[in-house]
């Protein structure tokens, strides 16, 4: 019986399904999680559902923020986020958390090797999983945020709000195409992070000039999707260490296990689920 599941619009191409069942399995639990279609209309009758069905939940695109809500209590770290990736239901009741800003910590660490502490880091898209790591990386010791959005006025909301909780961060906000300031910051840069949702599907555009990803290049890039995408390639074939998104997601996905079960997340057995499922 299904208690748990990802839900999205799209969602088909989700590996999560396959992650966290390896985790349930290896507990001797089942395979009680899936994956379903949510658009966005049907939100609120989904999460009516939930209330009565279902023991937790991941949520991805465009679910993070429109949740908040819908729901009966939201932990105040992903409050301060405005963002929510995981629900815990019990007896009705539906917290809401976020496991987003563990997840990149963790894949930023194992993929580069380099801290989180003191790092300058330059976001491309402020949606919902811009919102939930920015402000974690902040709350672990991030020297500067700078986030390129086509709204300008969304990232600005996110800039004015962490440099009212952390006065000694350097914030600052942009469009994507204005170019010049970009190789401004990337030339102050750690960490490159891509976190629209560009790149899901094959038609879809790269996010900002493929050709700010040059040569040389002393930063870091990270996509949060896991699939190829036009700037992984570009960071790839000009030699800047660049990952997708698959240890954004491994680590998130643990630690939200551990909060629905309160066992210990099989990492590496998760990882294998990932690796070996293949969505319809």
């Amino acid at each position: 019986m299904i208690k748990y599941m990802v839900i999205g619009d799209p969602v088909a191409h989700s590996r999560s399904p396959g992650m966290q069942n390896a985790a349930f399995e290896f507990h001797h639990l089942g395979s009680p999680y899936g994956a379903r279609r949510v658009r966005p209309e049907e939100l609120p009758d989904f999460i009516a559902f939930a209330r009565k069905n279902l023991a937790g939940v991941n949520l991805t695109v465009p679910h993070k923020q429109a949740v908040i809500p819908l729901i009966d209590e939201v932990d105040p770290a992903a409050r301060q986020a405005g963002s929510v990736n995981t629900l815990l239901i019990e007896a009705g009741h539906i917290r809401g958390t976020s496991t987003d800003g563990y997840g990149l910590e963790h894949a930023l660490l194992e993929n580069f090797h380099r801290p989180v502490r003191g790092g300058r880091f330059c976001f491309i898209g402020a949606g919902g999983a811009a919102h939930a790591t920015a402000f974690h990386l902040a709350d672990a010791g991030a020297a500067a945020i700078r986030i390129a959005n086509r709204t300008v006025e969304k990232a600005g909301r996110i800039a004015d709000r962490l440099a009212e909780l952390h006065p000694g961060l350097t914030v600052a906000v942009a469009r994507p195409d204005e170019t010049a300031k970009l190789e401004e910051w990337l030339a102050d840069t750690d960490f490159l992070i891509q976190a629209t949702s560009l790149g899901l599907r094959d038609e879809d555009p790269a996010p900002i000039e493929p050709e700010l990803l040059a040569p040389g290049s002393n930063f870091c890039f990270f996509d949060t999707i896991y699939r190829e995408t036009p700037l992984l390639r570009r960071a790839c074939a000009v030699g800047i260490p660049a990952a997708g998104g698959e240890l954004m997601l491994i680590h998130q996905g643990a630690k939200s296990f551990e909060l629905w079960t309160g066992l210990e997340a099989p990492v590496e057995q998760m990882r294998r689920g990932f690796r070996e499922y293949r969505p319809c």
